[in-house]
């Protein structure tokens, strides 16, 4: 009926307003580089069609499908009936528009019949649904009762006809849920079919869960046929806390954020920072914050400065020497990488090729290739940090290519590994290339950093950088928008540091700290909660702001340097003691000052 309504607004006929929206949709997808096998529509007369009429066929064989009558509140956004008691003061939750009463003859699915059989099946295979809040809420529905459903729509020709009553329709998720099976070969190619059915996948927003896990699967066991192996409910994005919506205003077209700053960084934020399976929360400023964060300071720094480095020191070429610490951490955060994604967790995937990164960005700052180049004896030292640095950053890479194709792309062409991202498998590119030569590339910085009232910035390619190396261009993977010129103000002159005695300084009692343990800090975005020995009866807590710079894990077993005699400050109700000494390079993420391994309490003069 929304199609239908829409085309007679535009003077349209239905099939020539969804063959216009067809071209839409690929146009949408492809500038948010978002792949697909097949494009199938509800409105393919060789495909579909004959699905549908089938199944709708198969059901009324087996008992299934009846005549009757139906009255009731029916929402035309949703194309569904409500009952009574799901409505919000009269209105459509999901929509928040009243619905029509409706009187009509329709054929009807014996839903109530598979109450039990559905519910044995959700027992036998518990992994069904999922997440979990959402099989719960099905579990609920189904043990509630299920009533008898309308499978047609009477007096309409926009529809695919029923084969043993073409005066009626085939109701529009009847007809839609069929287009898995039509997507394979259900009723036009039976060996296809067999191939490729039953699909071990269904992923649907949350709110059309019902139909997919009582619904269809319902459908399939009166047709006979096998049921999917999972279907998983996915949350929605809100804008500021508040659901999208056009009567509110507050819609954020992601084709935005793509034109903005390309979609690699829009899909890295949507997979990374919402727990996939839950709602999520978009703003502006935390996208254009986390895109600072993780991809500019954290991966863009880091592949800046291995290639800038590599090139400098070594015209470009390493030689991987079997590897050091960086291949158990690569080795550990591929196998939970792997655990992640086979659950759907896209969030820990991400997570997991970020420690990687972020235990990359430490070792740099632990081994300084910049010292060692200035010493011909550390010569293989200097080719294995490059090395080890350069094969993280390209498994790295490997992990990130399904949320950020281009871009990972990119990054394995730079390290000095162009192959096809078609013909990458997770288990062999993920392995550590402990033997062989690598030309790696040097092209300059992938994401300049944001500042709001300074438009684009450069990334640093290295710390400290040589006096006589430039920094390289910024050469984002994808436009950036500049910000609105504006008159320039005076800069301001740097006001010199007024010095102090030794007296002063020795007031501030530095010691070195090792980090027991870290974790974020609950609705944080900057603090880290940090459990550290300073060589003092107990551990000390001491919350530090950089949890956009570092994963928790990256830092537990590191020393670092504590300003001990810090009056003590409250913070998000938990005492902090202390303070982690940090560099905070102006617009940068922070880099904490680690320090040889020292025992714990060693005072720092």
């Amino acid at each position: 009926q929304n199609v239908f309504k829409r085309a007679q607004e535009q003077g349209k006929a239905p099939l020539a307003y969804c063959d216009e929206m067809e071209q839409i949709f690929r146009e949408v997808w492809a500038r948010l580089d978002v792949s697909f096998d097949d494009f199938i529509r509800t409105t393919d007369a060789r495909r579909h069609k004959p699905a549908v009429q089938k199944m709708a066929q198969a059901c009324l064989d087996a008992g299934d499908i009846y005549e009757g009558s139906y009255e009731g509140w029916y929402c035309v956004g949703c194309e569904a009936f409500k009952q009574e008691k799901d409505l919000v003061e009269g209105n459509c939750p999901i929509h928040n528009t009243k619905p029509e009463w409706i009187r009509e003859k329709n054929w009807f699915f014996r839903l109530s019949k598979y109450q039990q059989p559905l519910l044995t099946h959700y027992a036998e295979h518990p992994g069904f649904i999922e997440p979990d809040v959402r099989k719960n809420e099905i579990l609920r529905l189904v043990e509630g009762g299920l009533e008898d459903i309308s499978m047609s729509r009477a007096g309409q020709s926009w529809g695919i006809p029923l084969p043993f009553d073409p005066s009626s329709v085939v109701y529009v998720w009847f007809d839609a849920l069929i287009n898995y099976a039509a997507a394979v070969g259900y009723g036009w190619d039976d060996d296809r079919f067999r191939e490729w059915w039953p699909a071990s996948l269904h992923i649907v927003g949350k709110d059309i869960t019902r139909f997919h896990c009582v619904i269809w699967p319902a459908m399939l066991m009166s047709a006979g046929l096998p049921l999917p192996g999972q279907v998983f409910g996915h949350g929605w994005v809100y804008f500021k806390g508040e659901r999208m919506s056009k009567s509110l205003g507050n819609i954020v077209d992601p084709l935005d954020a793509s034109q903005r700053f390309g979609p690699d960084p829009l899909r890295l934020y949507l997979a990374k920072e919402i727990a996939y399976g839950g709602d999520g929360d978009f703003t502006w400023e935390r996208f254009e914050e986390k895109y600072n964060a993780d991809l500019a300071n954290n991966l863009g720094n880091l592949v800046n400065r291995v290639a800038s480095m590599t090139e400098r020191y070594q015209q470009g070429r390493v030689t991987a020497t079997g590897g050091g610490p960086l291949t158990a951490i690569a080795a550990d955060n591929v196998a939970t990488y792997k655990k992640a994604m086979d659950v759907h967790a896209l969030h820990e995937g991400a997570a997991a090729a970020f420690r990687l990164i972020s235990a990359a960005n430490n070792y740099i700052a632990e081994t300084q290739p910049w010292t060692l180049a200035k010493d011909p004896t550390q010569a293989d030292r200097l080719n294995g940090v490059l090395a080890d640095t350069s094969e993280a950053v390209r498994i790295a890479a490997v992990l990130l290519s399904p949320i950020m194709p281009a871009a990972s792309a990119e990054i394995l062409r730079r390290m000095g590994d162009a192959g096809a991202q078609r013909d990458r498998r997770l288990d062999t590119d993920t392995a550590w290339r402990a033997s062989g030569e690598r030309q790696v590339i040097n092209a300059g910085a992938l994401w300049p950093r944001l500042e709001a009232d300074k438009g684009v910035v450069n990334v640093n390619d290295e710390t400290p950088k040589a006096p006589d190396a430039p920094a390289a261009p910024a050469v984002p993977v994808a436009p950036v928008a500049p910000a609105p010129s504006a008159p320039q103000a005076p800069v301001a002159p740097v006001a010199p540091v007024a010095p102090i005695s030794i007296d002063d300084f020795m007031k501030v009692h530095l010691k070195v700290a090792k980090v027991l343990e870290a974790e974020r800090m609950p609705k944080s975005q900057k603090l880290l909660k940090l459990k550290v020995d300073a060589g003092e009866p107990e551990p000390r807590t001491i919350l530090a702001g950089i949890a956009e710079s570092y994963e928790p894990e990256a830092l537990i077993g590191k020393s670092v340097v504590i300003v001990a005699n810090l009056a003590p400050r409250k913070m998000m109700g938990l005492e902090s003691n202390g303070m982690v000494l940090a560099a905070s390079p102006d617009g940068g993420g922070a880099i904490v000052l680690n320090v040889e391994p020292a025992t714990p309490g060693t005072r720092v003069r």
